[in-house]
């Protein structure tokens, strides 16, 4: 019984380390959206504008797909582990998540590239502020899920 309570804690320790560092690169992300957001001119003095938004591309999917294909993931297990019925909160989140999914995977084909930013950029205010609020979205959005299925056993483990 106390190897099964210390694995649980151990096993808790380890996603909380894992969201910190993923929170850390959501940190990162808005950073380099700030830098591409916040230029008032888009030109090539200092670093051109499109190695900057392919930096944000870069960043931008790494982000992605590490909630997708890990934090999400470990998040569900751990709320079955601690027998959470989380069902409802994760069909009333994910499909809201996706949509963002979406969108920043079509501002990374769009972006991708020098060239494509560059044929690409008459349009890059527009999608910038698109990509911005889809992303505040989702942020609040897996914030309820970091809540809903992992800070609500911190008590449980401390």
């Amino acid at each position: 019984m106390l190897t099964e309570v210390k694995s649980t804690i151990d096993e808790w320790g380890n996603v909380d380390k894992m969201i910190s560092r993923w929170l850390l690169e959501r940190q990162e992300l808005i950073v380099l959206y700030c830098k591409v957001d916040g230029l008032k001119q888009f030109s090539t003095q200092d670093t051109p504008i499109s190695v900057r938004v392919q930096a944000l591309c870069d960043v931008l999917i790494d982000y992605v797909s590490a909630g997708h294909f890990e934090v999400y993931q470990l998040l569900m297990k751990e709320a079955e582990q601690f027998d959470d019925d989380y069902h409802k909160t994760i069909d009333r989140i994910f499909p809201l998540i996706q949509q963002s999914t979406e969108l920043a995977l079509d501002f990374n084909d769009r972006y991708c590239s020098a060239e494509l930013c560059e044929k690409n950029l008459e349009q890059l205010a527009r999608d910038l502020n698109k990509l911005g609020v889809k992303m505040v979205e989702r942020f609040d959005l897996e914030d309820q899920l970091i809540d809903t299925l992992h800070n609500c056993h911190r008590d449980m483990v401390a």
